[in-house]
C-alpha cells in the first residue's frame, strides 16, 4: 500500500489520539458512558472469576509463577498475588478464556479483557479512586475499538485476532491515563504498543488464544511504563507509511479513530454475553432453547437438524468434530446439541466433560455442516430440526441475546456474575464484592476491590 493512500488529514493522526486521551476528564464522560463501563467492568471481573480455575489460566500461572517478582497485584479468583505485569496476564487470559466476556459491535473486540487488568493491576500500586479506574477503562476501551474501525472488518478476516492486536492499545492508553503522562508520552506508548500487537485467529479453540490476550494487557502495560521511563516510539506508530493501519489492513479507514471522537463513544457498542462461546453462536443457541421449549419437542426422535447463518458463523464456528470444551466454544453443532440436551448454555456445557458426554456426541453427529445465508446478520440464525418421522421443527431467531437490539439486562449480570463465581471460584464470597464493583466509581480507593477479588482457599493449582 502506498503511502498517498491516507487523506494530508491523517498526518498527525496518534498525536491527536494521545491529545485526546492526556486531556479527557472524568466530567467530560456523559453519565449513560459512565454506567455502561461500569457494566463493562462487572462483567469482565466475573468472567475472570469463571475462568480462574480453567487448566489455561492455571497452565498459564504455573509456567509465569517462577519469574513473578513480587506480590503486589491480584490475580482474580486466587490467593497468592504476582506482579503487575503477570497479574494483568494472567487476568485478561481468565476474562477471556471462555469466550463469555464482552464483544464491541463492527469489529468483534473484547475490548475489557486486554484493558481492564491493566487499570486493576496499578490500582493497587497507585492511589486510583474508582472514578479514576472508570475513566481510564473508558478511555482505553474508546481507544481500542475505534482503532478496530479503522482495520475493519479485513483485519480480521485475513487472520489477525482483533482483541489481541487493537487492545494492546486500549491497554497502553488505559495505562498511561493512571500514570498520568504527558502527550509525548502517550504518543511514544502508542509507539512500544505498534511493536508489539499480534495475535492470530489460528488460535482460537486453543489455551494459545489466551496468551494473545494476556499479551496484549501486559504488553500495553508495558508500554506505558517503558514511555515513563523515556522510551521514544515512532511518532506515528498508527498512521506512518509502515505504521499498524498500513501494515495490517488493505484497505484501512483512519478517518473512523476520528470520527465524533469525544462525543459518540463506542463502549455504548459494547455488548454483553449471554453464553460462554463465539458471538455468532448466540443466535443459534437461542434458536436452539426456543426449539426445545415447542410442545412438541422430543430430542429422542430427531433425525437431522441444519443450521444456516451469517457468513462469519460459517467461518469461525462450523466444527463438527471437537474434543475439548476449549474448542466447543466455537462450534456451531456442540452449541446446538448441548443447547437442545440440557436447556441451558452455561460454562459446564461447554467444559471437556459434556464434549465428550456419549448423548452429546450422538446428537451433534446429527448437525450437518453449517449452511450460509448471505442475507443473515452476524446476530441473527436458522435451526431446522428434522424428526425421524419427516415432520420439521423450525425456528429462526432474528435478534440474538446480549445483542444491542436486545441487551442483558442488570438483574441477568448479576445472575451471570454469580453463576460463574460459584463455578470458577466456590470459596469466594460473592455478595460483597459485586456490591462493591456494581458502585465502584462511589469508591475512594479502587485497589480495595481486589482484596475481595482473593478467596480465602486457594485455588487448587495456582
Amino acid at each position: 500500500m502506498t503511502a498517498d493512500i491516507f487523506q494530508p488529514s491523517v498526518a498527525g493522526l496518534s498525536r491527536r489520539l494521545a491529545a485526546f486521551v492526556h486531556r479527557s476528564r472524568w466530567e467530560d464522560i456523559p453519565e449513560p458512558v459512565r454506567a455502561h463501563a461500569m457494566r463493562a467492568v462487572f462483567n469482565g471481573f466475573g468472567t475472570a472469576l469463571g475462568g480462574s480455575s480453567d487448566q489455561a489460566v492455571l497452565r498459564l500461572t504455573e509456567s509465569l509463577a517462577p519469574f513473578s517478582a513480587g506480590e503486589v497485584a491480584t490475580v482474580i479468583g486466587h490467593a497468592q498475588r504476582r506482579d503487575a505485569l503477570t497479574a494483568a496476564f494472567l487476568n485478561a487470559a481468565a476474562i477471556n478464556v471462555f469466550d463469555f466476556d464482552d464483544t464491541h459491535a463492527g469489529t468483534i473486540i473484547h475490548p475489557t479483557a486486554p484493558v481492564l487488568p491493566v487499570v486493576l493491576a496499578l490500582a493497587e500500586i497507585l492511589a486510583v479512586s474508582g472514578a479514576e479506574l472508570l475513566h481510564a477503562f473508558t478511555l482505553g476501551v474508546e481507544v481500542a475499538c475505534r482503532i478496530g474501525n479503522a482495520v475493519s472488518p479485513g483485519h480480521y478476516d485475513r487472520g489477525w485476532h482483533i482483541t489481541s492486536t487493537c487492545g494492546i492499545f486500549g491497554a497502553a492508553m488505559a495505562a498511561a491515563k493512571l500514570l498520568d503522562l504527558g502527550e509525548d508520552e502517550m504518543v511514544w506508548a502508542l509507539g512500544n504498543a505498534s511493536a508489539q500487537a499480534s495475535g492470530l485467529v489460528e488460535t482460537l479453540g486453543f489455551m494459545a488464544k489466551s496468551t494473545g490476550v494476556g499479551n496484549a494487557a501486559r504488553g500495553g502495560l508495558i508500554s506505558a511504563l517503558m514511555a515513563r521511563s523515556g522510551v521514544e516510539g515512532p511518532p506515528a506508530p498508527l498512521e506512518g507509511p509502515r505504521g499498524f493501519l498500513r501494515v495490517c489492513s488493505d484497505h484501512p479507514k483512519p478517518e473512523l479513530i476520528e470520527a465524533g471522537l469525544g462525543q459518540s463513544w463506542e463502549i455504548r457498542r459494547n455488548m454483553f454475553k449471554p453464553y460462554p462461546c463465539g458471538v455468532v453462536l448466540n443466535p443459534v443457541i437461542d434458536a436452539c432453547l426456543a426449539a426445545r421449549a415447542a410442545p412438541d419437542f422430543s430430542v429422542g426422535r430427531v433425525a437431522e437438524i441444519v443450521v444456516r447463518g451469517a457468513p462469519l458463523l460459517k467461518a469461525r464456528a462450523d466444527r463438527p468434530e471437537v474434543t475439548t470444551g476449549r474448542e466447543a466454544q466455537v462450534s456451531a453443532q456442540h452449541a446446538v446439541a448441548v443447547s437442545l440436551l440440557r436447556g441451558r448454555a452455561g460454562a459446564e456445557e461447554f467444559s471437556d466433560a459434556l464434549v465428550n458426554d456419549p448423548l452429546v456426541r450422538e446428537l451433534r453427529a446429527k448437525i450437518r455442516p453449517v449452511e450460509i445465508d448471505a442475507g443473515t446478520p452476524v446476530d441473527a440464525a436458522h435451526v431446522m430440526i428434522r424428526y425421524a418421522d419427516g415432520s420439521p421443527l423450525a425456528v429462526s431467531e432474528k435478534v440474538a441475546t446480549g445483542s444491542l437490539a436486545r441487551p442483558m439486562s442488570d438483574q441477568a449480570l448479576r445472575e451471570k456474575f454469580a453463576a460463574l463465581a460459584h463455578y470458577g471460584c466456590p470459596a469466594l464470597a460473592v455478595d460483597p464484592l459485586a456490591d462493591m464493583l456494581w458502585a465502584l466509581a462511589d469508591q475512594q480507593s479502587a485497589g480495595d476491590v481486589m482484596k475481595l477479588a482473593r478467596p480465602a482457599v486457594a485455588v487448587a493449582g495456582a
